[in-house]
């Protein structure tokens, strides 16, 4: 049995009142006040995703042999370098072996599924075990932006393995497209993004659609079946619309934390899954959907 069998998270102490934001820029754009609800979580001054990525995996590994650790798997948008090996400095910063494969996941902010998504085969296939999968990102929102107001920082981890299995791994189903919603060019600072209307109706109408499907015919499910669906999507009225669209009932829909948290980037399917992971009983399927440049989506069912 495949799957996942520790996990942790970490979010910044600090919080930033939307309200705050939106009192001192909202002057520059007035259509931000739809976004200025609730707060953010914003990383200190001595925080990056490396760090952030730390503290999570020390929480996912309390209790955990570090020495039974085969690899580790980072994903972020945002790594502080770009010719140093960033999940290298992960592996030096929690006490691991040297002698133990370590990647970088970028590019997209699906990147944190894509990066579980290789661990899980990579286990499954026997050629490595027990790797350590984290994903944290710390964007930033061009001031006066819907993204300044809506980002927040955050990591996750997971240990993946075949030993001590809590949520067993039972499929996946992937897309990519070239879908230029966000955008970030190699020299520059803040997030850039498309017109919303964009995102929304070409983007999450119809890629989260696609993707929940393309697994459901996969494996002969229904969206029934699963006791919680979690999926990133920040806009109130999209997430609406896609549950009635899924057919996904009001109990079985993950809140995605946005009111006190933020949009996290990469890690924010994984850190809505360890909330559902939080609240699960035995048994329950769970179903994961990433956004950003296709989606991926995932099921497992809870062991613990």
């Amino acid at each position: 049995m495949v799957g996942i069998c520790s996990y942790g998270g970490y979010v910044p102490r600090y919080r930033l009142n939307r309200g705050v934001i939106y009192k001192a820029m909202g002057w520059m754009n007035p259509a931000n006040i739809a976004n200025a609800g609730g707060e953010k979580a914003v990383a200190n001054s001595d925080e990056d995703s490396i760090t952030l990525a730390v503290a999570a995996g020390i929480d996912c590994l309390k209790g955990i042999e570090h020495s039974k650790v085969g690899g580790v798997y980072f994903a972020s948008t945002s790594m502080p370098y770009k010719e140093r090996l960033n999940a290298g400095i992960i592996t030096s910063a929690l006490g691991l072996n040297d002698q133990i494969r370590a990647a970088d996941f970028s590019g997209g902010i699906k990147a944190g599924t894509t990066a579980l998504l290789s661990a899980l085969e990579g286990v499954q296939a026997k050629s490595v075990s027990n790797l350590l999968v984290c994903s944290s990102d710390c964007r930033l929102g061009r001031p006066a932006s819907p993204q300044e107001l809506i980002f927040g920082d955050a990591a996750a981890a997971f240990l993946v393995g075949d030993e001590g299995v809590i949520a067993e791994f039972k499929g996946a189903y992937s897309t990519t497209y070239d879908f230029v919603d966000h955008y970030r060019g190699a020299f520059a600072k803040f997030d850039r993004q498309w017109e919303d209307r964009w995102i929304r109706d070409l983007g999450f109408d119809q890629l989260v659609p696609e993707v929940v499907k393309g697994l459901l015919d996969k494996y002969g499910l229904n969206i029934s079946d699963f006791s919680k669906v979690v999926y990133p999507c920040h806009y109130p009225a999209a997430r609406k619309k896609l549950n009635k669209v899924l057919g996904i009932e009001p109990k079985a829909v993950q809140d995605n934390l946005q009111t006190v948290m933020g949009e996290s980037g990469t890690p924010q399917a994984l850190v809505m899954l360890i909330s559902a992971l939080e609240e699960a009983s035995p048994g329950d399927k769970i179903l994961v959907v990433s956004f950003g440049s296709g989606c991926d989506a995932r099921f497992s069912v809870t062991s613990k």
